[in-house]
């Protein structure tokens, strides 16, 4: 192909790859499919490769990804990204607009109205038209650093044109996959026997904080943006700030309007009750803000919120349900949260099956009892929960529902302190989800940091008996053989209240029948959504005859699953069979169901129990086990896990010690302690005094290293640890000393600094004698107030009476 023929043919795949783009972020339609789409792409980074003169900064092929982000830098907001206050109520809401109105002393001001979508907030940064940085919200003051995988997002503005686009200006958002993109990544997953994400917002903060951005731009993330600051636009109204953004190519949400008067934004919020399910995207209420800037300059903030804006959250949608059977989930810290089982429900847009009852008090509180029928609300639009129950349809002979005693995971008796309502799990020792909590901590990125070991492989290491303690991590390296083939994911299980395991409805379907495949099988159960069980049966045998494979032979194992759960009346979960049944299906001539049920609720997954049966497997039976399964550990897996174990020696003591998972030793008091300590045996040896002499140690976390240190079983993990080569000494680095004009001050620095990042100002400190010290107290000599210095943080020194100095200020004290 000639140059000039290339050029032109670049311009044009541009052009049609732009409105393809266009029509489906902006409009969400689509007029192509997804493969045509690629091929459109593809040939355009071909011609690009070959021609690479006429490759532009603005070509869609700068979104495709590539580049991996090991760890995301921090960076501090110009400007704090607040939250807002919410209400629930039309009266919460006038008394928000009259205090709007005293504040400004009159009512000539008007509202601008947006509905509020459930995503992850985003700054972006943007220097001579071009993006520079893109941050997330973070704290509100300062944020992690995701420029390249917001790249990726198609209808964010690389590269801003137009007249009089200010040299620097900041644009926030939100960035939100949309429900169609959700689903079909679930489909995917779930035909691949991978975890399935949880909701879209979830899913969209995951995406945006992934390593490799080539996977985010696979995922299409949108964006809709709802705010301009820049100190060169000439704009005094929201409005007029919203519609520059438009003008200059930014993807803002139709669905604004500007009010006057409060009976207005009534209207508005009527208006969406309703048509928000429509939308591409979750959402949960209406913001509304003073439209005038200077107005809203004259109304303020409080500490944490602005005066001049709200969120009004709609009232939750209520519907009728019946309470099939309850399962009782034990979190990280050993909390027991009961859920109820229910049957399906459409309720704000989505199908509900499964609601939180919180604790005993909660099902005392709503009388509950077997069979019951409730009314389910979705709390917040997010989170399902029983409201009510009605007693009029209940069955005579139901019986109340009766709290567990003993935990489900470990079966240890549990037990309620006085005044708190939760039961715990004591055993946090090995009770399964706490062990999980502490091994999760010992790897986080900021402790050991093996990002090999994710949480799935982790549940999958101790439920099969392989992790029980940190030190079990490292002896993983000798049991590589052993790896290979165990189940990775446990999400298709569910555990019911006697311990017994369930196995997701379309895992079982697929395992028992032969020649349809696990996506035929997800798409017919999708039409059944809101059957009963008895009823998706008998349509799956339906759908066996239209698919015309081995019809007898299924339509027979089918058949025979209906006896047995008719013969077995186990407790129902919504799109789960009981393990013992499906397996007494595939292997029943050797183990009985009752032998099934005792090992179903021994082990954690159909392996486990497989092992414990002791049973030889023909080969037919064990390629349906096998379908049974999720994904499972292979040799690509393992050998990152093992590389990122090794690596892991190479921490210093400070991130060793917070690793460890020292009740009340958080990350910034370990490396405190570790400078004062700088070994394991040092600090097992300190005695009370000489902890209490550490600026920042109290009693409270004297009393928790003593015990933890009293403990042999945490002696014996170190000890073994040790063997390991893990760093229990630290590192001792000599900071240059560049003089003492600070010696014996105690100092904090606030808010955003021209001359110094924030290590580079401890540092400082530290090279000319000072501590720094990272909290507001009496000890201190003065703060260095930067810009945006914290209102809170501010308030509290002037009121312990601390010194406020400016960074200028403090560099000429340096300098005498």
């Amino acid at each position: 192909m000639m140059a000039t023929t290339a050029k032109l043919r670049i311009e044009e795949l541009t052009k049609q790859i732009n409105y393809h783009n266009h029509l489906y972020y902006q409009e969400d339609k689509s007029d192509i499919s997804d493969f045509e789409f690629d091929k459109l792409l593809e040939e355009l980074i071909e011609l690009e490769q070959k021609f690479p003169e006429f490759l532009s900064e603005d070509s869609p092929t700068q979104r495709v990804g590539g580049s991996i982000t090991k760890e995301f830098e921090s960076a501090a907001h110009e400007y704090r990204m607040l939250s807002l206050g919410n209400t629930y109520s039309e009266e919460e809401l006038s008394a928000f607009d009259e205090r709007v109105a005293k504040g400004l002393g009159h009512r000539n001001y008007e509202y601008f109205c947006e509905l509020k979508f459930d995503g992850v907030a985003i700054s972006l940064v943007y220097e001579n038209g071009k993006l520079l940085r893109a941050v997330t919200r973070g704290d509100g003051t300062k944020g992690d650093v995701v420029t390249e995988n917001v790249k990726t997002i198609r209808n964010i503005p690389l590269h801003v044109k137009g007249e009089n686009i200010p040299i620097k200006f900041e644009v926030r958002g939100e960035i939100f996959l949309p429900r169609k993109e959700f689903e079909k990544i679930n489909a995917e997953r779930e035909a691949q026997g991978d975890p399935l994400l949880a909701n879209p917002r979830n899913a969209a903060s995951g995406t945006v904080k992934m390593q490799d951005s080539s996977i985010v731009a696979k995922r299409r993330l949108n964006c809709y943006f709802y705010q301009l600051i820049s100190d060169e636009a000439d704009i005094n109204q929201h409005d007029q700030a919203m519609a520059l953004l438009e003008r200059w190519g930014f993807n803002v949400s139709p669905t604004y309007q500007k009010c006057t008067g409060i009976n207005e934004v009534f209207n508005y919020i009527d208006s969406w009750r309703e048509k928000r399910h429509k939308l591409p995207l979750d959402t949960d209420g209406v913001v509304l803000k003073v439209n005038d800037y200077d107005q809203r300059e004259e109304l303020g903030f409080t500490a944490k919120i602005p005066r001049w804006a709200i969120a009004y959250k709609y009232q939750a949608e209520s519907a009728e349900s019946e309470l099939l059977s309850i399962t009782y989930q034990v979190g990280r810290t050993g909390a027991i949260t009961p859920v109820a089982n229910l049957s399906p429900v459409s309720l704000a847009g989505t199908t509900v099956k499964r609601a939180s009852l919180h604790n005993a008090n909660e099902i005392e509180r709503l009388g509950l009892h077997e069979g019951d029928h409730v009314l389910v609300e979705k709390g917040g639009e997010i989170i399902p929960k029983i409201t009510g129950v009605l007693v009029e349809k209940r069955n005579q002979s139901a019986l109340p529902v009766k709290y567990i005693n003993h935990c489900p995971e470990c079966g240890t008796s549990l037990v309620r302190k006085e005044a708190e309502a939760k039961h715990y799990c004591p055993n946090f020792k090995s009770c399964p989800p706490q062990l999980l909590g502490r091994i999760e901590h010992f790897v986080h990125k900021r402790a050991m940091d093996i990002d090999s070991l994710g949480t799935e492989r982790i549940r999958a290491l101790i439920d099969q008996g392989y992790i029980s303690d940190f030190a079990d991590i490292y002896e993983l390296v000798e049991k590589t053989d052993q790896l290979l083939g165990l189940e990775m994911s446990q999400d298709q299980y569910q555990v019911a209240d006697e311990g017994m395991l369930y196995l997701a409805l379309h895992k079982a379907l697929f395992g028992l029948t032969d020649g349809l495949s696990l996506s035929t099988i997800q798409q017919f159960l999708a039409s059944q959504s809101t059957a009963p069980l008895e009823q998706t049966l008998k349509a799956f045998q339906t759908f066996i005859r239209e698919s015309k494979k081995k019809v007898a032979q299924n339509i027979g194992t089918i058949q025979k699953l209906e006896s047995v759960l008719v013969a077995y009346p186990f407790p129902k979960i919504e799109d789960y069979l009981p393990v013992p049944i499906v397996l007494s299906l595939l292997i029943g001539k050797q183990v009985g169901i009752t032998r099934l049920k005792e090992l179903s609720a021994q082990a954690h997954t159909i392996h486990g129990i497989i092992l414990k049966a002791g049973v030889s497997l023909t080969s037919d039976q064990e390629d349906k086990i096998k379908k049974l399964k999720s994904n499972t550990f292979q040799e690509g897996v393992i050998s990152n896990m093992v590389e990122g174990i090794n690596a892991s020696k190479q921490q210093p003591f400070g991130k060793v010690l917070f690793a460890l998972g020292i009740r009340n030793i958080g990350e910034n008091t370990a490396q405190i302690l570790a400078k004062a300590f700088p070994s394991i045996d040092l600090l097992k040896e300190a005695s009370t005094e000489d902890l209490l002499a550490i600026n920042g140690i109290g009693e409270t976390l004297v009393n928790s290293l003593q015990e933890y240190f009293a403990s042999s079983e945490n002696l014996e993990v170190i000890r073994r640890l040790q063997d390991h080569g893990i760093q229990f000494e630290l590192e001792i680095v000599e900071k240059p000393s560049l003089g003492n004009s600070l010696e014996g001050k105690k100092i904090l620095a606030s808010g955003k600094l021209n001359h110094f990042k924030r290590d580079e100002i401890i540092d400082f400190i530290e090279s000319h004698g000072g501590q720094y010290v990272k909290s507001v107290s009496k000890s201190l000599d003065f703060i260095i107030e930067g810009e945006d210095m914290g209102p809170s943080k501010k308030e509290k020194a002037q009121k312990l009476g601390v010194k406020l100095i400016s960074e200028e200020d403090f560099l000429k004290m340096v300098e005498k």
